[in-house]
Formats: C-alpha cells, sequence, structure tokens
C-alpha cells in the first residue's frame, strides 16, 4: 500500500514559498486573496511566526491583509484558551486572570503583565496614603480620591452599551466602563492590599462591599465614583425596581458568577447591535462556565 500524502498544513514550507504566500495576499484579484488567506490559515497559529514582520509592510494592502490574518489566528487562540479556563476552572477561579483571558478574545495582543503592572502601581502609591489604622470610611475615602478624583475612572454614562465597556484592558485605557467592569478595577486594587472587598451582584447595578467588624457593612458604587451606600440603601433602590428585595440580592457572588455576569452583559449587547457572530462567541463562554468544572 502506497504511503498516505502529507496534508498542505503538516509539509513545512520552505522560505521562497512563505515569501511567494506572503506576495500573493496583495493579489488586486478578490479570489486569489481568499484562496491564499484560506492557504494560510491552513497552517493555523504557526503561520503568525512566519507573518508577523509583514504587520509593518510598507505596502499598505499587504499590510492590513496580514494584520487581519494575524489578529484572526491569535483570536482563535486566545477564544480556545479562554474557553479551556471557563471548564477546567472551579467557582473560585481566578477572577483577574480570567478577565483578561476574556480581554484577549477581543483584544489578542494586549500586554497583560503590564496592565497588571499598573495595578501594583496604584497599590504602591495608595499604601502611602493610607492609614490602615483609621475606620473604614476614611480608608475608602482615600481610595475613592485616587481612583475617582486623580485617575479619573468614572461610569460611561454616554455610551453605557459599548461593548468596550465590558474589556477590562479598555476600561483601563479609557478610565470608563459599567458598573461591573469598574468593580473589577476595584476588586484587583483592595485585593492587592488585602481589604476584606467583595462583589455584590446586586440586579440591574453590581456593587461591591467592605465587611468591617467595627462599622459593618459598606456598599461601594464603582459606576458612581465609588459613593458610599449602606444595607438601608440598597434596600429603598431594589425597593423601587421591578426587582424587589431579596436578601440574596446583596449576598457577595463567587468569582464564577461574577465571570458570567460579565458575559452575559457583553452577550446582550452584541444581540442588541446584531453582531451575531460575536453574540455567538459569547455565548459558548457563557454556557462554558455555567457547567461544573
Amino acid at each position: 500500500m502506497a504511503p498516505s500524502a502529507t496534508s498542505d498544513s503538516t509539509r513545512p514550507l520552505s522560505d521562497s514559498q512563505k515569501t511567494a504566500l506572503v506576495k500573493l495576499l496583495a493579489d488586486d484579484d478578490p479570489a486569489v486573496y481568499q484562496a491564499i488567506r484560506s492557504k494560510i490559515l491552513s497552517f493555523g497559529a504557526s503561520a503568525n511566526d512566519w507573518l508577523r514582520p509583514h504587520t509593518l509592510s510598507s505596502d499598505p494592502v499587504l499590510r492590513r491583509r496580514v494584520q487581519e490574518i494575524v489578529h484572526f489566528l491569535m483570536s482563535q487562540v486566545t477564544d480556545n484558551r479562554f474557553l479551556s479556563f471557563c471548564v477546567t476552572q472551579g467557582e473560585d477561579l481566578d477572577l483577574e486572570e480570567g478577565a483578561w483571558l476574556l480581554a484577549q478574545t477581543q483584544y489578542p495582543e494586549i500586554n497583560v503583565a503590564a496592565y497588571a503592572a499598573l495595578f501594583d502601581s496604584y497599590v504602591s502609591d495608595l499604601r502611602e496614603r493610607i492609614d490602615f489604622g483609621a475606620d473604614p470610611e476614611a480608608i475608602l475615602a482615600t481610595i475613592n480620591r485616587f481612583l475617582f478624583s486623580e485617575l479619573e475612572y468614572c461610569g460611561n454614562e454616554e455610551n453605557y452599551y459599548d461593548p468596550d465597556n465590558s474589556y477590562l484592558n479598555r476600561v483601563v485605557d479609557r478610565r470608563t466602563g459599567n458598573p461591573i467592569s469598574l468593580c473589577l478595577v476595584y476588586l484587583f486594587v483592595t485585593r492587592r492590599l488585602r481589604l476584606p472587598v467583595v462583589g455584590i451582584g446586586m440586579p440591574g447595578h453590581f456593587l461591591v462591599r467592605y465587611q468591617s467588624s467595627s462599622t459593618g457593612e459598606l456598599y461601594i458604587d464603582a459606576f458612581n465614583r465609588g459613593k458610599l451606600l449602606t444595607k438601608a440603601d440598597c434596600i429603598k433602590y431594589l425597593l423601587h425596581t421591578s426587582y424587589g428585595f431579596q436578601e440574596a440580592y446583596l449576598a457577595p457572588v463567587s468569582p464564577r458568577r461574577i465571570l458570567v455576569r460579565v458575559c452575559s452583559n457583553l452577550h446582550q449587547i452584541y444581540s442588541q447591535l446584531s453582531l451575531t457572530e460575536e453574540a455567538a462567541r459569547i455565548h459558548r463562554y457563557i454556557v462554558a462556565l455555567s457547567k461544573q468544572s
């Protein structure tokens, strides 16, 4: 029996073959471009190694097409990575890691280490300002002044349903987001400070809570510049909504549930914008997060 043929996607390409494929990407004939694009995609993520130098090409057509292919291939990698995270991690998953993995599904080239270092720098500044022996209101006031007055994080009221409000890198870049994404920034900073802050999945408006043995519960509305709320304030808010009040609405939620809510918000936004492929992508994440690990 004759040996089976090696498929194109497993046979190594010579440098001259790679050069020829890249050159054909700039062909004026759309059919040629699509055929070459499909050929390159058949090699999977390994094609990025020899495509990436051409993302800086002086030919604008070639540069744009190579950048699109590189982004597509990297998105496939980050999509699979996040899905794997969703199905293998438990209820107390690493929320910060999950938030960055989700962000990379849309922005695969972001430097997560640089953003983590930025949060570390926030904390370094705050440690010099916070009197950890002070009452919780004073500690939170210092954090709020830093995040919302100096750094100018704020709720994106003008474009509340912008998908970028849910991707942590864009929230940090633009210093704006939706309630849950701004609460994530608050959580990741206060976690580094070892403060007793947890996420509260109040329906319609995500909050964080500082639990103190001396003063009880303080709720923080990160969307509204860190406004401090009492439990009575939260109950009053809920009673004026269609949800009504249930004690469970003010209970801490697990990291996994928080990530589900971030994805659910994104799914709703993409669906409203009729971005069906994006909505389907996010729905896969919700399904994966809903399964027991």
